[in-house]
C-alpha cells in the first residue's frame, strides 16, 4: 500500500480523505489544510490525523495528493516533487502555463509521477465508449450548472469547460489551431457563461458551452464522425451510439433505410454499450496508485493537464481581447 497525505481540507478534500481511507491500494497518513480551525475540526469529526506543518506530512507519504485551491497548487506540487513525492493534483493543474511547464520539467528531474484530476475521464459513460469515437469531425458539448459561491474564484472555463476540453483532447489526435471564444460575467468577477469554437489541424471543430447561472444542470457531449453519433451524458451517465453501415439488398420489416441524393443506400443501427456503476473519483486515485506501481503512464498525465490548460487558457485570451 502506497502511503498517501492530502492537502486541503474542503468540500472536495473531504471526499478524497474519505476515498482514500477506504482504497485497499493506499495507507492514509494525514492531511494538511491552511486553515488550522478547519484543520482540527475535520481531524475531530472524521478522525484523520492532522499536520498542521506541510512538510511534516510530505516527508511521511510516498504521495501527496493536492486539493487545495488552484493558486496554491504550483507550490504544494513543486515542494513535494523536490522531496520526490508522487503528486495527484485537481484540476485544473496549475494557475499559469508558465507552474505548469515548471512541473513537467521537475517531474522529468526527479523520476515521480504526477496525474491530474480530471475525472470525467472515469465517467463510466465516457469509458464505455471511448474506444469507440474515432477520428471524430464535429463535438458539441453542454455544460450547464446551477449557481454556486463555490468556484467562482476563477473563471468558468477553467471551473467547468476545463473537464470537456480534455475529454476532447484525449479522443481527437490533432493540435488545435484555431481558438474563438465569448465569455459574459454576470454574477461574478469573471465570466459565469462562455462559448468556445475550437479547430484542429486535421478539420475537426469543437463548440463548447459552460455555465454556472443556469436553471439547471447539463453534462453532455455528443461526437459526430463517418456514419456515427455518439452522445455521451455525463450526468446521468448514459449513453447514446447510433452507425449507419451499407443497406442490405433486402432490407428487414424493421429495418431503417436512409437515401441519400446520390442514390446511396445506408442502414441505421443503434448500439446500447453497458455503462458500469462507479465511483469515479476513488476509481482516477486507484488508477493512479497502479500507474505508480506498474510504472506505466497515469491516465490523465501532467502533460495532458498541461495541455488542458493550455487549451482553456487561449479560450480566456480569446474573449479577454473582445472586452478591451
Amino acid at each position: 500500500m502506497l502511503k498517501v497525505g492530502v492537502l486541503g481540507a474542503g468540500h472536495l478534500g473531504k471526499i478524497h480523505l474519505r476515498l482514500l481511507n477506504e482504497s485497499k491500494k493506499y495507507e492514509l497518513v494525514g492531511f494538511n489544510d491552511a486553515d488550522s480551525s478547519n484543520g482540527e475540526k475535520v481531524s475531530s469529526e472524521f478522525g484523520y490525523t492532522y499536520f498542521k506543518n506541510l512538510e511534516d506530512l510530505i516527508d511521511a507519504v510516498d504521495v501527496v495528493d493536492i486539493v487545495t485551491p488552484t493558486l496554491s497548487h504550483y507550490e504544494c506540487a513543486k515542494k513535494s516533487i523536490e522531496k520526490g513525492k508522487h503528486i495527484f493534483i485537481e484540476k485544473p493543474i496549475t494557475h499559469t502555463l508558465e507552474e505548469a511547464n515548471s512541473l513537467l520539467a521537475l517531474e522529468q528531474e526527479y523520476s515521480v509521477k504526477g496525474q491530474v484530476g480530471h475525472v470525467e475521464r472515469f465517467n463510466p459513460a465516457f469509458t464505455s465508449v471511448k474506444h469507440a469515437i474515432k477520428d471524430p469531425m464535429f463535438i458539441e458539448a453542454h455544460r450547464l450548472a446551477e449557481f454556486n459561491p463555490r468556484g467562482t474564484d476563477v473563471p468558468v472555463v477553467l471551473d467547468l469547460m476545463i473537464h470537456d476540453i480534455d475529454a476532447i483532447l484525449s479522443v481527437v489526435n490533432s493540435e488545435v489551431i484555431q481558438v474563438n471564444a465569448s465569455g459574459v460575467s454576470v454574477i461574478s468577477q469573471s465570466p459565469d457563461i462562455a462559448n468556445a469554437r475550437l479547430e484542429f489541424a486535421n478539420g475537426c471543430v469543437a463548440n463548447l458551452t459552460a455555465s454556472r447561472i443556469s436553471l439547471k444542470n447539463m453534462r453532455k457531449s455528443r461526437f459526430f464522425q463517418k456514419d456515427a453519433y455518439i452522445s455521451v451524458d455525463f450526468l446521468e451517465k448514459k449513453v447514446e451510439v447510433v452507425k449507419m453501415k451499407d443497406a442490405p439488398n433486402v432490407p428487414g420489416d424493421f429495418d431503417m433505410i436512409l437515401q441519400n441524393a446520390e442514390g446511396v443506400k445506408k442502414q441505421i443501427y443503434f448500439e446500447n454499450p453497458t455503462v458500469e456503476a462507479n465511483n469515479a473519483i476513488l476509481d482516477e486515485l486507484e488508477s493512479f496508485a497502479d500507474a505508480i506501481a506498474n510504472n506505466t503512464t497515469p491516465v490523465v498525465s501532467l502533460k495532458q493537464g498541461t495541455q488542458a490548460l493550455k487549451v482553456a487558457l487561449q479560450i480566456i485570451a480569446a474573449f479577454n481581447s473582445k472586452n478591451i
